[in-house]
Formats: C-alpha cells, sequence, structure tokens
C-alpha cells in the first residue's frame, strides 16, 4: 500500500536538470546485457516484512526471499502458482497443509528453511501492531509436523485466506534464527536471505544492487544483477528512459497522453487496469469537521467530473467505493454522486460554518497538486477556503501517524492512494477502528463496518456477501468521511522484447522479467 507519485507535469527544464543530475559522472548505469534496470520513484525503508512501507520495501524482499505460493501478472487474471511450497493444499475447510520443496538454504549460516521459519514468519505478525496483521487475522496458528511440512490451522473457514496472506507483504518468509540473532526485527538489512538473488549494495535515494544468489537451488532467474534506480520525477525519468538508463519505468496518468502521443524509439506501452484507488480522506475528528452538516457539503460541493477531466484526461470512471469497478462485488453507484453547490451552501449555513478554512494535505506531485486545486476551486464555490499544504513523499506518511505524534488528530483534508489487492477484504480493512492512527485518516469508527468486516470473511454465500460489501461502502459515505475519486489506470513503458510481470498492487516483480525477442 502506497502512493504512486507523479511528477509528469512538472517544467521539462525542470525534468532535464534531474535527469542531467542522474546521469553525472558516479551515477553510473549498467551496460551488460545481463543486468535488468527498473526505476522506481522512492527509495525502500524496511526490508522485514513486518513493518513494510513503500512499493520497493515489498519488491526487494521478493527477489531476496521466497513466498509459499505466488500470484502472477495481473493483466493475466492473477494466477496462483506454488512457490517455496511444493504442496499446498486444503486438507479441511480450516486447515492448510503445506509442503516446503527442497534444496533452499538461508545465508549466514542460519541453515535450510523449514516449516519451523514458516510459523515464526506468520505467527510474529499476526495479531501484531504490524500493518500487515490483517493478512492472518483469520489464522489461528501453524502447527509444524516436521523439518519441511505443517499445517496452516484458521479460526474459520475462508476460502480468500491464500491469496491475501501468503504470496506478498507479511506472506515473505523470514528465518527465526537470523531475526531472533538481530533481536527480533530489522529494518535495512536481512539477517539472512533466500531467494534467487542477495541484497548487494545501497546507494541512498539513487540505486540498489541485488546479485544473483549462486546457491540458489531452483530455476536460475534471467539476470546477474537488477538495479533499482530511485528517480521520483516522471519528467525525468522519461528523459533517462530515452538515454538508455533504465528498461523498465512506471508513469504517472498524467503522461499517458504524452506516451501515447511520442513513444520513445524501441519502447512498448503498458495500459492495464489498477487496483491502486484514490480518494479524499476528511477527518471526522479535527475540530472544524466534527459537525456532519460539514462533512456532508465537502461531499456535495465536490466536482467529481471536473477531477476526472483534468487529473485523469476522462481515462477512467469515478469510484463509487473502494471496491474495484471491475469486481463483481462494486457498489453500483456513490450515494451522492451528483454534485449541489446550493444544497451545500446551505448545510453549511445551517452549521454556521461559512467561509470555514481548511487545510488540505496532498503530495507534491503534479497529478496529486492538479486533483487538490480542482477540489480547492469546487469546494471554494459552496464557501470554503481551502489551503492546499503540499508534503513530499518522506514526510507524507507520518501526518497520520500517531507514533508521529499528536498531528494525526487534527489533520483536516487528505488525498490519498491505496494499492488494492484481488480480494475486496484487503481494500476495506484500512478502514477499521483499529487503523485509525495508522492509516485509517478519516477516524472512521463504525462498529456496523467492523461487525460486516468479520461476517464477510467467513460468509460463503456470493450474494450476500455483495449485500456486506456495499453496505461496508454505504456506511463509509454516509459517515461523511470519504470521497471516492477514481481507480488509476496502470501506465508504463519497456524495452521492447521484455516480458515483465505485474501484481494485482502494481508492483513489478523482477524476478519473472524476461527477454523474449
Amino acid at each position: 500500500m502506497r502512493w504512486r507519485t507523479d511528477r509528469r507535469g512538472f517544467l521539462r527544464a525542470g525534468g532535464a536538470l534531474m535527469a542531467g543530475a542522474a546521469l553525472r559522472p558516479g551515477f553510473a548505469w549498467a551496460q551488460d546485457g545481463t543486468t535488468l534496470r527498473l526505476r522506481q520513484a522512492a527509495d525502500f525503508q524496511v526490508l522485514d516484512p513486518y513493518g513494510i512501507i513503500g512499493e520497493l520495501d515489498d519488491i526487494i524482499p521478493r527477489c531476496t526471499t521466497v513466498t509459499l505460493i505466488r500470484v502472477g501478472d495481473m493483466r493475466e487474471g492473477h494466477p496462483v502458482t506454488n512457490y517455496a511450497a511444493e504442496a499446498l493444499d486444503w486438507a479441511s475447510p480450516t486447515e492448510i497443509a503445506f509442503t516446503l520443496r527442497e534444496g533452499l538454504s538461508w545465508t549466514n549460516g542460519h541453515g535450510p528453511v523449514t516449516a519451523e521459519d514458516v510459523k515464526f514468519s506468520f505467527e510474529r505478525i499476526a495479531g501484531s501492531e504490524s500493518p500487515w496483521a490483517y493478512q492472518f487475522e483469520m489464522m489461528e496458528g501453524v502447527e509444524v509436523a516436521d523439518a519441511r511440512s505443517g499445517v496452516i490451522r484458521l479460526k474459520a473457514p475462508f476460502a480468500p485466506f491464500p491469496v491475501i496472506a501468503l504470496p506478498y507483504y507479511g506472506g515473505h518468509l523470514v528465518s527465526k534464527s537470523g531475526v531472533e540473532a538481530a533481536g527480533g526485527s530489522f529494518t535495512t538489512q536481512a539477517p539472512a536471505e533466500c531467494g534467487p538473488y542477495l541484497f548487494d549494495g545501497w546507494e541512498q535515494n539513487r540505486r540498489v544492487t541485488l546479485k544473483r544468489n549462486p546457491d540458489w537451488p531452483w530455476e536460475a532467474p534471467a539476470w546477474d544483477r537488477i538495479e533499482f534506480h530511485i528517480v521520483p520525477d516522471d519528467q525525468a525519468a522519461l528523459l533517462a528512459y530515452e538515454a538508455d538508463a533504465f528498461d523498465f519505468t512506471r508513469f504517472g496518468v498524467a503522461s499517458l497522453r504524452d506516451l501515447r502521443a511520442a513513444m520513445p524509439a524501441g519502447a512498448t506501452l503498458i495500459e492495464a487496469p489498477s487496483a491502486t484507488y484514490t480518494f479524499l480522506s476528511i477527518n471526522m475528528n479535527a475540530p472544524a469537521l466534527r459537525d456532519p452538516r460539514v462533512r456532508q457539503a465537502i461531499q456535495l460541493a465536490y466536482d467529481g467530473d471536473a477531477v476526472l477531466q483534468g487529473a485523469y484526461d476522462a481515462t477512467v470512471p469515478r469510484a463509487t467505493g473502494v471496491i474495484s469497478p471491475s469486481s463483481p462485488y462494486a457498489r453500483p453507484a456513490n450515494i451522492r454522486a451528483a454534485r449541489d453547490v446550493e444544497a451545500a451552501r446551505a448545510l453549511l449555513a445551517e452549521a454556521g460554518a461559512e467561509g470555514l478554512t481548511l487545510t488540505l494535505n496532498a503530495l507534491n506531485d503534479s497529478t496529486s497538486q492538479a486533483i487538490a486545486q480542482i477540489v480547492q476551486a469546487s469546494l471554494m464555490e459552496a464557501g470554503f477556503d481551502i489551503r492546499i499544504e503540499p508534503v513530499d513523499e518522506a514526510s507524507y506518511w507520518s501526518l497520520g501517524d500517531m507514533n508521529a505524534g499528536e498531528g494525526y488528530k487534527t489533520i483536516e483534508l487528505t488525498l490519498m492512494s491505496y494499492a488494492g489487492g484481488i480480494e475486496p477484504t484487503e481494500n476495506l480493512t484500512w478502514f477499521r477502528p483499529g487503523q485509525i492512527g495508522a492509516y485509517n485518516w478519516s477516524f472512521f469508527d463504525s462498529p456496523e463496518f467492523e461487525a460486516l468486516f468479520q461476517a464477510v470473511q467467513v460468509e460463503t454465500d456470493e450474494a450476500r456477501r455483495t449485500e456486506m460489501f456495499h453496505r461496508m461502502e454505504d456506511l463509509m459515505e454516509e459517515s461523511g468521511g470519504f470521497i471516492f475519486i477514481a481507480f488509476e489506470p496502470y501506465v508504463a513503458i519497456h524495452q521492447a522484447g521484455l516480458r515483465p510481470t505485474i501484481l494485482s498492487d502494481g508492483h513489478p516483480d523482477p524476478t519473472r522479467f524476461v527477454m523474449v525477442s
């Protein structure tokens, strides 16, 4: 889960300046054909699956450790295959039996990967304060049968458990002995690795390098090295790509029209539906926003059509919730779908809040700022005074973090974007009461929502599940704490002949990038 930065709209001169800095002496790009070079918009922060934050935090462990299963490309329907698990089967409605493949070992002398490592990896996150604890909420525990096999026991039947818990984030395996020797957790250096690649080097905010693991026992990956080049600005990234700086880069949707009009030579464009959803968070705990009439006035004054046209070039429809429009569970419409400025003005007058000044926090990239400016203009028509506060990505996530101080209680409006998953509960879990002070920046605290969340996990009737999901999103909108904006399209370019694998959350899996021509 993270914000997708897009600074494509910056002045070309600024982009050229950044690209020039990226290509200065000392910033050497690999020239041999055995190195895969990917651009990332931000550096990594935490490699421990317990505390993964950003995109690169999840991508690096995907290369340097393993998961029991893995999910395939989002453009191919997210196929699920075994990975570290030689076998993984439902032994009963609440038991998943697994057997690890032979030959996989940890580095730094920590021995073979065992079922005990699986147990440790999952149980240290389940029921903890990790943001990924939701993945294992339905897990009772892991029972070890022998060195290579065990049983994952669930509290109740829950068919989506494997695709929620096992392929990514908290599902990355760690070495029990390695983590314990490191004091129980780690940040930028894993105590033991077991993937097809090993961490090799890090130039902070510039480049991360991985090298092939010589002890990898299974099919060799296509590349000797993987390099992640940190280029925050989309314009700079495009110029660097044209200078043959890297082989793959994602872009913000604001770049799409320019890319369609003038593709770099030898590049292939990816346009695909995305699970990344953007919304406006309205903090119900902030003093100026505690009156529900004020929050409803914001929802009514919001000009969704202007945002879709101005920020997304009319390439996507308005979101009706946080469940993807391609899902059978998607809500058919917003409750407050039509703009009504006069009704918004009347609610503000009734609340005695005419001329109310609010601060809108948004990342300082071009798409975010475009959305923020349109929101500002539309709300001003209803009598609000909106002050935009641009925030860089390095400090953005501290805004709603209780561990960063008391500011999370009084932030007012925040433009947010989360990467969704395959199962709808993955998108809805962030708005539960327990996420206040973590990822629920609206202070949305609904007992009915939480009860439905618990119930929908074990509900097997599809029609009933659909009703429950719709009701949960109704509750979010009725609270006045949210405006659902859009699901962003996925936009990337890559070297012709390169076949990338892109997961449901938009993160690439470099271990499965191959050259096909």
